[in-house]
């Protein structure tokens, strides 16, 4: 995990225990250094998965892309963001970024192998319209990218936000998933599902409404 960027954005670079190829996770920015990383672990970059497309979680992507030659997987609702990010960058004084145009398209359901790992892509909208959760299968890991924190849920007043939709995603997770899975989030420490459910206040809420 590095922590990335002014908005101390967590990006994953994920490999099998020993392997030579790695994704890397939600680049939010500072290029250099998670290129830097690559290279100290010894690992090639085969893909950069994206959770979702706000500005602190792909302000490296076009310049990490370049550099690796790996492809990039995007949301398939939010490739448009991707392709115009200063568009979308809601507030002045971050950036500037650069954009890039997706490689493949995810979309909930979906199957992914690669650097020998197996990841299930989970459709979790809410923070925002296309979110997905990766879920790294016979390794009880979610990348969660920001629909869940320690001791807090992704934010919905940003445009495309909604709590509603944000509550049914963190209902499916809770109810997919064992206790012991490990949540490695957007933001914040790695926290369990049952650690969450057991003193987050907003997984709390939701389980007495059910």
């Amino acid at each position: 995990m590095f922590t990335v960027g002014p908005l101390a954005e967590n990006c994953f670079i994920v490999r099998a225990k020993g392997a030579e190829k790695a994704v890397i996770v939600d680049p939010g920015e500072e290029a250099e250094r998670l290129l830097a990383a690559t290279k100290e672990l010894g690992v090639s970059v085969e893909a950069i998965l994206l959770t979702h497309t706000h500005f602190d979680h792909i302000g490296a992507v076009a310049p990490l892309a370049r550099a690796t030659g790996a492809p990039v997987y995007c949301p398939e609702l939010e490739t448009q963001v991707l392709a115009n990010i200063m568009d979308y960058v809601p507030w002045p004084g971050f950036g500037p970024f650069e954009s890039y145009h997706a490689d493949h398209e995810v979309k909930g359901g979906d199957e992914l192998e690669l650097a020998g790992l197996a990841f299930d892509v989970l459709f979790t909208p809410g923070h925002s319209p296309g979110h997905v959760t990766y879920s790294v299968r016979g390794e009880n890991a979610l990348l969660s990218g920001d629909v869940l924190f320690q001791g807090s849920v992704g934010r919905t007043d940003l445009p495309g936000g909604d709590w509603p939709t944000l509550a049914a995603s963190l209902e499916e997770l809770v109810s997919s998933f064992a206790g012991e899975t490990v949540v490695y989030p957007g933001h914040m420490g790695i926290t369990t599902l049952g650690r969450e459910q057991a003193t987050n206040s907003f997984l709390r809420e939701l389980a007495q409404q059910r």
